[in-house]
């Protein structure tokens, strides 16, 4: 009698290590797809028209060259033109033995909401289409909420959020027509949870989020695909151009910014959640995954660790000053 209890124990165990084991595999499964899938629709980037605004430098310029290594017709944008011209000449030359498409500079300003339209006609006139669009362009900011502008708040919103939302205006028409499209939205991990001294552009961040969200559930039917990506820290000019509450730039980098990931090795990852039709993608290590975590399972958590930051921070900027 005992030898069978022993016998049965030692069955049950067995069983529950193999289920433990086969758990995985689902897992494994779906990743296998996701790389099949990320093979297949890199074929269909070739030719493929892409916007991207914010390529005078880091993500931005990364994207470019992710985007041309592809084999696609990229149309770089920024406000600096003598930036744009840089970029595109270097992409000439790093890849003048790849067959590729010359790359196409259109200067413009995300400010400037109303001159969006014609921006893109004059894209449609060129190339006859915008197959991908690539909301890059975006601006930071350091500063509580008390020491900063209204002036800052609103330029904020009009470079992260209106102006993403303006030059996608200009183009759904065109995509809707054709059925296809691809929207993409760099937000940031701020999109999805919020941390002191970036009011202004965790609430840009926000809106992005929002709006990719909404208009993802609008399109569907004409086969136009939205994905948001929100990013952790990246080691780019982002802090060094921020603004500071008065709307001055800030000039310093921050130790997160320059720690952060590798501008090449993020659009990397970028391109293949658009190959994988990724929907809402955060881009970050664990640390800011755990904070959005908490946000909306432990919220009492979170807004003490917020406060207990917030505190920290105005205690390094007394020093400083």
């Amino acid at each position: 009698m005992r030898e069978g209890i022993v016998s049965e124990k030692g069955s049950f165990s067995m069983l529950k290590l193999l289920g433990w084991m086969c758990l995985p595999i689902p897992y494994f499964i779906y990743q296998i797809m996701l790389r099949m899938r990320e093979q297949k629709e890199r074929q269909f980037l070739q030719g493929k028209v892409v916007l991207i605004t914010g390529a005078s430098s880091g993500l931005g310029e990364s994207l470019a060259h992710v985007f041309y290594m592809a084999g696609c017709k990229v149309v770089l944008s920024a406000r600096r033109k003598d930036e744009l011209e840089r970029v595109r000449k270097d992409l000439l030359e790093c890849y003048s033995t790849t067959p590729t498409h010359p790359p196409v500079v259109v200067p413009l300003d995300l400010t400037d909401v109303n001159s969006l339209p014609e921006k893109v006609a004059g894209i449609l006139n060129i190339f006859g289409r915008i197959d991908i669009l690539v909301n890059n362009g975006g601006i930071s900011v350091r500063s509580d909420v008390l020491s900063t502008s209204v002036d800052v708040d609103i330029k904020v919103m009009l470079v992260n959020y209106f102006g993403a939302v303006a030059l996608t205006k200009a183009i759904l028409p065109h995509m809707i027509k054709r059925q296809e499209g691809r929207i993409v939205f760099v937000s940031s991990v701020q999109g999805k949870f919020a941390i002191p001294q970036r009011s202004a552009y965790a609430a840009s961040k926000h809106a992005l989020q929002a709006f990719g969200d909404s208009l993802r559930a609008e399109v569907d039917e004409h086969n136009i695909r939205v994905t948001v990506i929100s990013p952790g820290y990246i080691n780019t000019a982002l802090s060094l151009n921020a603004l500071t509450g008065t709307g001055a730039a800030y000039g310093k980098v921050d130790s997160t910014t320059s720690t952060g990931a590798n501008p090449d090795e993020m659009a990397t990852d970028i391109l293949k959640c658009i190959l994988r039709d990724s929907k809402d993608v955060i881009l970050a290590p664990i640390t800011p995954k755990i904070a959005h975590f908490l946000r909306y399972f432990c919220p009492p958590l979170y807004f003490w660790i917020m406060a207990r930051r917030a505190v920290k921070l105005a205690a390094e900027k007394e020093k400083e000053s």
